[in-house]
């Protein structure tokens, strides 16, 4: 036995169940160096102890899709940013929209950051670890935090967020990740640095359900009681200095934050929402703004040749979902369903709305950037004839008018309109009600809510480190966001399989039964996973986004001369 087969073996002695099963699958040639660093992070191994074992064997990885220009920045000074306009309050237990939770990022932190290649970064907890089954997750909390108002932070702050957000009463838009993961009160602070959380069930996945994927969770005081927008309380770089419902938000660097290796050379940022996607671009473009955390390849195509504009380019797993009612016709067969999707020519619609920014979906949650991902599962195409076969057998050979309803935000109304018109070839007449972001999404809740209550319509999502609320929310027989009303008793029990897995093996093979009983039952359609697009001026060096809409300004400074 060599010397590092030795190394190799000592340190196995020393890992949990779910670390050793990570191993193996790396050293089987199951997944590749890139995979392995992404799931031992997950499972708490640190990043020394991964980069030895991934330099000791295993299948090479790419780099980062993260785009961005870099450099040395010089101290001081103030940039303007444009950004969507919230569509309600900043309040970290509602906000659900780009606006709102780019915001709430600026002041707030996470446990963990789910960064532009998936995988997860130490924040406001320093480790993490499962017991065997990943049905208990215990997080070491960073010591010397304090909030921006100088009060020290503790494991305490970290139970209390945790617990405010699984508890039903209080309406968090984090249920989403949280609904059947774990319940009231499952976090507990046994000592000053240590929280310790009991979920309802294995999770293999959950660090990145209190992650910045979850963005509602950014770690608040215990003494919370609401009124966000009055302090804005976090433990941020940044500090508010000023907020306009609907106009704007102005910040300055946080003169207590703990990480004194990341204090922002800015001095302050000052955020403009505008509405309109085209409003945004040509402030940019024009140096009223200097930042644009995000736009559409369609709309923005003048900033990819600007020379005085970077565009920053990530792959991501946001994307749209377009949803059909399967407890309402004419969606109650799905045969119905499938003809729809089977009328849309993706390769098209990636063309045409992202010039090739985009990566074809197969109507499920189930990315090709995902790991877990059954590849080998057959992708979905435009078949015209076939689409009309099936409407003959579901006694619609004459067609139907149906009304699809979505929102005015980045591509989506395009998008409506080719889906009019792929429809249209089908024998099927679709009328668009296309509403601003707020009137769309209402209360968010069933009953009170065109996004959720309408027979079809189209809904942006933001990206996620794993599939798991993807999965959940949108499909689940009880899922939050379930627009489709999808009910399917085998489909709820293969996704908590997946997710109770703990190994890429298990994980793939219940994705591909997840995958063919989506393709076969089609509530939602999936089209594409889209690149996140964001951009700066060229002298505007060291800006991080996130595939969610998130924007990380801890680098950020204007370019040293």
């Amino acid at each position: 036995m060599d010397d590092i087969q030795r190394r190799v073996d000592a340190v196995r002695r020393g890992r949990t169940e779910l670390e050793n099963s990570v191993i193996d699958e790396f050293f089987a040639g199951h997944i590749s160096r890139r995979e392995f660093v992404r799931a031992g992070a997950v499972v708490g191994m640190s990043l020394p102890l991964l980069s030895f074992l991934a330099a000791c064997g295993g299948a090479t990885t790419g780099g980062s899709s993260q785009k961005q220009t870099s450099g040395a920045v010089k101290k001081g000074g103030t940039i303007t940013a444009a950004a969507m306009t919230p569509t309600g309050a900043i309040d970290p237990l509602k906000i659900s929209d780009s606006g709102g939770l780019l915001v709430l990022a600026q002041v707030g932190e996470f446990l963990t950051w789910s960064s532009a290649d998936l995988k997860l970064q130490p924040r406001l907890a320093q480790s993490w670890s499962p017991n065997s089954d990943g049905s208990v997750w215990t997080f070491k909390i960073r010591q010397g935090v304090t909030f921006n108002d100088g009060t020290p932070m503790s494991a305490d702050d970290v139970a209390f967020t945790i617990n405010l957000h699984a508890d039903p009463a209080n309406g968090s838009n984090a249920l989403s990740a949280f609904k059947s993961v774990l319940s009231k009160g499952a976090a507990t602070a046994p000592d000053p640095t240590t929280v310790k959380v009991t979920l309802d069930a294995p999770n293999g996945n959950f660090p990145y359900l209190v992650s910045s994927d979850n963005y509602n969770l950014t770690i608040l005081p215990k003494t919370y009681t609401g009124g966000f927008e009055k302090t804005f309380p976090g433990t941020g770089p940044w500090k508010m200095t000023s907020y306009q419902t609907g106009a704007g938000a102005s910040f300055v660097r946080n003169p207590s934050y703990w990480d004194k290796a990341n204090t922002p050379p800015l001095d302050s940022v000052d955020w403009k929402f505008m509405g309109n996607e085209q409003s945004r671009i040509l402030a940019l473009q024009g140096n009223t703004a200097q930042l644009i955390n995000d736009f559409s390849a369609s709309g923005g195509q003048a900033l990819f040749t600007d020379a005085n504009v970077n565009v920053l380019d990530i792959k991501s797993t946001a994307h749209r979902q377009l949803h059909m009612r399967t407890d309402m016709e004419p969606f109650t067969d799905k045969r119905v369903r499938q003809a729809v999707a089977l009328s849309l020519n993706r390769t098209d619609l990636i063309q045409g709305l992202w010039n090739g920014k985009a990566q074809i979906a197969n109507d499920s949650p189930f990315f090709k950037v995902y790991p877990s991902t059954d590849t080998s599962v057959a992708q979905r195409a435009e078949d015209l004839n076939k689409a009309r076969q099936l409407l003959s057998q579901a006694g619609k050979s004459s067609g139907f008018t149906v009304t699809l309803s979505t929102e005015r935000f980045n591509e989506i109304p395009n998008l409506a309109q080719l889906v009019q018109s792929a429809a249209k070839k089908i024998g099927i007449t679709i009328n668009l009600n296309i509403t601003d972001s707020a009137t769309y999404y209402g209360d968010a809740v069933f009953g009170k809510s065109p996004w959720l209550d309408s027979v079809m319509g189209i809904t942006d999502y933001g990206n996620r480190g794993v599939p798991n609320v993807f999965l959940t929310s949108p499909l689940e027989s009880n899922g939050t966001w379930n627009s489709a009303h999808f009910h399917n008793a085998q489909y709820d029990q293969l996704v908590k399989q997946y997710v109770a897995a703990i190994d890429l093996t298990s994980q793939r093979k219940f994705a591909g039964q997840i995958e063919q009983l989506l393709l076969d039952e089609t509530p939602v359609i999936f089209p594409y996973n889209y690149d996140f697009l964001g951009a700066t001026r060229s002298n505007l060096l060291n800006v991080e986004i996130t595939g969610i809409g998130q924007v990380e300004l801890r680098k950020a400074g204007f370019k040293s001369s």
